[in-house]
């Protein structure tokens, strides 16, 4: 009794051992508490006894006693040819004991044939009617026959059953499915099992928690009478047992596996079309994304080039310069984000096309106008107004700095001969010679001759008004009739003046052989005072004179004239002391002679004393223009110190993004290491430019305080901010795109299956062909590589060729094209053969689909997606509301009706 009870042990702890089922083993701590347990024992005897008789009775026999009836060993030999639907060696025939150990052990040997290791488990004792023997090894058969094939997602027989339940029963209330045990007690998940798969046999709604005999004997009857799954179990038993028996249950829940089996293969089905349909759904989602993008940049582009292209030039220099200031903002505030926008609409664009090759679909087509090619050409438009307006505003500043300054200096000049015209033609229409003395003649006749030289000396000042109004003219000056008005009624006044010289002239002349000779030292000092006086105005309108430079050389030539002009102040000193010295004499005579004098000089009307304050006036003049000098010397040494600043910035800015654009060039074509390793050193240059920013925006603030003094020009750089700035966005559109093409790359090796040796060995025939180093190849070169890689290529084929990888003609082969056409016909993808076969599964094999079916088995997002795009279904054997799947499966990869 002893050794019985041993073998006993030992069978519940080992006595099967599955090879690949290694989950039995996790089941003998719980098996050997209730080794001695009545109903443990009780369920697994009812229970295996049914699922028995529920194969046996195909054979039209079934069996009572579990443990006497596989005895003989003949119901059981023909209990595992109806399972397996294989024949067993023939029985033997006899009815003693070795007869019956002979059946049973080819039993057993047909079973350890399918792979399951019998531990324990022996002849003997089943023909011996061991309880325990027998229900073991109905339970091996169950476990190799019934549950062993069941796999969800790759997991193991008892896992996969597991999960399939709780999949099924997961929307159910009061069920949560996590054994074989204590989670099937109230009966609910098995009605859940139920009505999941055929909802008119159970009214889920109206079952309650609290009535688990009930939910029990409801589900085992229905299941009895409609699925053909005999009733394995007692409600009773299992409600009152602590915890059923998991072999039991398990036995009992896999028949519903198998009975609903059919309905895997829809659910197979529906998984797969959703998979599709959530590709497509990305897919247009990019692309709708793609289409506001491209939209509204090209709207921005639209909208800004009328503003670049309006050159209405404003009156001011201030309001110039806030034009100009208005552009500063648009470049540095305005246009970089539509930089990194048109960047991005690049990068989403390849992105998507590449998706669109790996799930096989047909390329993406933009709206018209929206092409990436339209978008560079908008761009490429949009800068070359720009680079013209930004000219335009700094020719215009010039032009206006110009006006400014000849407007003011044709003030100035015309109020000094304006002022000095003041009276002129009423004393040349005086007629006082008439009536005047012979000296009074004599002295009217020298005063005009003093009058004529100083209306000499005035003739340059009108020329320069005039052609400073010429030239505010053709420099189109905003007030250009006020000048015109104004220097035409100088002019017009200048020739009235001569015309009335020249008849007082005549008049005097005419009576000229009437008068005596008139005092020739008034006449001297007149003669010497009035040239004096003129050099004198002219000194003082020079050291007046504004004046507008942009470089050390042009302000140091003005210090070179006004050296020159202080030189010549001791010769007008002495000029200035003869001149005195004249009136000296005159006033010496007088004295001598007892003259006299009529108190002023009857040829002129300067005075000594108007002689000496202008002279003192020209020596205050002189310090203050040495000032002035100076400060300008000043500015212009700042406006030095700018340029070099920019220019040392500039000169390292320049040199380093060319080398930065370099260097990312090697390193999208090295092939010594893995994508990953190029994408981690793309990462690392994009962090270095990220970080390079700071030295782009102080010489952008540096470029602002050149462009603020007015400085046009710089002698120290090649570099202009203009340059400095296409190439750094060509160096960030070029990091940018260079880690796309490198994660399309990646995209493409992992959803083709493609190695690192193959894409490096692509990576350097292509690089061996790409002979401009540029990232592609010619025609030419791509058939020469095709044929180094042992592609025997006639006209045709490589015509065929090239339309697969430049189908937009457009005369060259990327990388990524080439990637695409030496992986296409590897590549694992989705057909619309495939969603039309899902959809024809879900559609009982009928040529259309309801919506119920497509409500049924599909999402609600999915199944509105279908039904939103599917068209009706024209056969004339649908039903009403009949959908055609094979149309909208074909519509999905681009192709027609299949």
């Amino acid at each position: 009794m002893t050794a019985v009870v041993e073998t006993q042990v030992q069978y519940n702890s080992t006595y099967m051992m599955s090879s690949t089922e290694a989950y039995m083993t996790q089941e003998d701590d719980w098996d050997r508490d209730l080794l001695l347990d009545p109903a443990w024992e009780k369920q697994q005897r009812k229970t295996f006894t049914a699922w028995c008789n529920s194969h046996l009775r195909k054979a039209g026999t079934q069996i009572d006693n579990i443990e006497e009836d596989f005895r003989n060993g003949l119901k059981l030999m023909l209990l595992l040819e109806v399972i397996s639907g294989e024949r067993l060696p023939k029985p033997d025939k006899g009815k003693m004991r070795f007869h019956k150990i002979a059946n049973v052990n080819k039993a057993l040997d047909y079973i350890c044939s399918k792979g399951v290791k019998l531990v324990s488990i022996g002849a003997e004792e089943i023909v011996d009617g061991n309880l325990k023997m027998t229900l073991g090894m109905i339970w091996t058969i169950i476990l190799r026959f019934a549950i062993q094939d069941i796999s969800v997602e790759e997991t193991s027989a008892k896992e996969g059953l597991l999960l399939w339940c709780q999949r099924k029963t997961a929307p159910y209330r009061n069920v949560n499915v996590q054994n074989f045990h204590i989670s099937w007690k109230d009966g609910l998940a098995l009605c859940a099992l139920i009505h999941r798969h055929r909802p008119d046999l159970i009214d889920y709604s109206k079952l309650r928690k609290d009535d688990p005999i009930g939910n029990l004997n409801t589900a085992f009857e229905v299941a009895e009478k409609y699925l053909d799954i005999p009733k394995m179990l007692d409600a009773e038993d299992i409600v009152n047992t602590p915890k059923p028996d998991e072999k039991a249950i398990m036995t009992y829940v896999s028949c519903f596996y198998h009975a609903f089996a059919g309905a895997e293969q829809a659910e197979t089905a529906a998984n797969r079309i959703c998979k599709v349909l959530a590709v497509n759904q990305e897919n247009e989602r990019l692309m709708e994304e793609y289409e506001k993008l491209a939209s509204e940049l090209l709207e921005w582009i639209r909208r800004t080039i009328p503003w670049l292209e309006n050159r209405l030039a404003e009156q001011t220099m201030r309001a110039m310069q806030q034009k100009l200031e208005d552009f500063r903002d648009y470049r540095r505030v305005h246009k970089p984000p539509r930089v990194q926008e048109k960047c991005q609409l690049e990068i989403n664009f390849n992105t998507l096309q590449t998706k669109l090759r790996l799930s096989n679909r047909p390329a993406f087509m933009p709206s018209e106008g929206k092409m990436v090619s339209d978008i560079a050409n908008a761009w490429k438009g949009l800068e070359q107004v720009e680079k013209g307006y930004e000219e335009w505003l700094l020719t215009e500043i010039r032009r206006l700095e110009r006006v400014d300054h000849l407007a003011e200096k044709f003030k100035q000049k015309c109020a000094l001969h304006e002022a000095w015209t003041t009276g002129k033609e009423h004393l040349l229409s005086q007629k006082d010679y008439e009536t005047a003395s012979l000296m009074e003649i004599r002295a009217l006749m020298r005063k005009h001759e003093a009058f004529e030289s100083d209306l000499a000396a005035h003739q340059d000042r009108v020329e320069q008004i005039a052609a400073i109004a010429q030239e505010l003219n053709e420099l189109d000056y905003h007030d250009a009739a006020t000048v015109n008005s104004r220097c035409q009624g100088i002019c017009d006044q200048w020739d009235n003046l001569g015309t009335l010289t020249q008849k007082r002239r005549d008049a005097l002349e005419r009576v000229e052989k009437l008068w005596e000779t008139i005092d020739q030292l008034y006449l001297e000092f007149a003669k010497r005072a009035a040239p004096f006086n003129n050099w004198m105005d002219g000194a003082m309108e020079d050291l007046q004179d504004m004046f507008i430079v942009h470089s050390i050389e042009e302000i140091q030539s003005l210090i070179t004239a006004h050296d020159q002009f202080k030189a010549t102040l001791p010769e007008g000193d002495k000029e200035r002391m003869a001149i005195m010295g004249i009136q000296n004499e005159i006033m010496k005579i007088a004295q001598t002679y007892g003259i006299k004098l009529a108190g002023v000089n009857p040829y002129t009307v300067l005075s000594p004393q108007d002689i000496t304050n202008k002279w003192e006036a020209v020596k205050q003049l002189v310090p203050l223009r040495d000032q002035m000098l100076q400060e300008e010397v000043a500015r212009q040494q700042a406006n030095e110190r700018l340029r070099r600043s920019f220019a040392a910035q500039a000169n390292i800015i320049g040199p380093w993004i060319q080398t930065k654009m370099e260097e990312i060039g090697h390193v999208s074509v090295d092939i010594a290491g893995s994508l990953e390793e190029q994408m981690n050193n793309l990462k690392t240059y994009e962090q270095n430019i990220i970080n390079y920013k700071s030295n782009m925006d102080k010489l952008e603030g540096d470029h602002q305080l050149i462009q603020e003094a007015l400085i046009f020009d710089n002698k120290h750089t090649n570099y202009t901010m203009e340059h400095i700035r296409v190439g750094w966005e060509q160096l960030l559109t070029t990091i940018a795109r260079t880690i796309n093409e490198v994660e399309n790359q990646i995209l493409t090796r992992d959803a083709k299956g493609i190695s690192q040796e193959q894409l490096n060995e692509f990576r350097a025939s292509f690089n061996h062909f790409d002979r401009k180093r540029n990232g592609m190849m010619d025609p030419d070169d791509f058939r020469a590589c095709l044929i180094s890689m042992g592609y025997d290529l006639g006209e045709v084929e490589f015509a065929r060729i090239m339309t697969l990888v430049d189908p937009n003609n457009t005369g060259v082969v990327t990388f990524q094209a080439f990637i695409d056409f030496m992986t296409r016909e590897t590549a694992e993808t989705d057909t619309a053969e495939q969603v039309m076969a899902s959809f024809k599964i879900l559609a009982s094999d009928k040529p259309y689909i309801t919506l119920e079916e497509l409500r049924r088995e599909l999402p609600p997002e999915q199944a509105e997606y279908c039904i939103s795009r599917m068209t009706k279904y024209i056969g004339h054997d649908g039903t009403p509301g009949a959908l055609d799947y094979i149309s909208f499966s074909s519509a999905l990869y681009g192709e027609s009706d299949l």
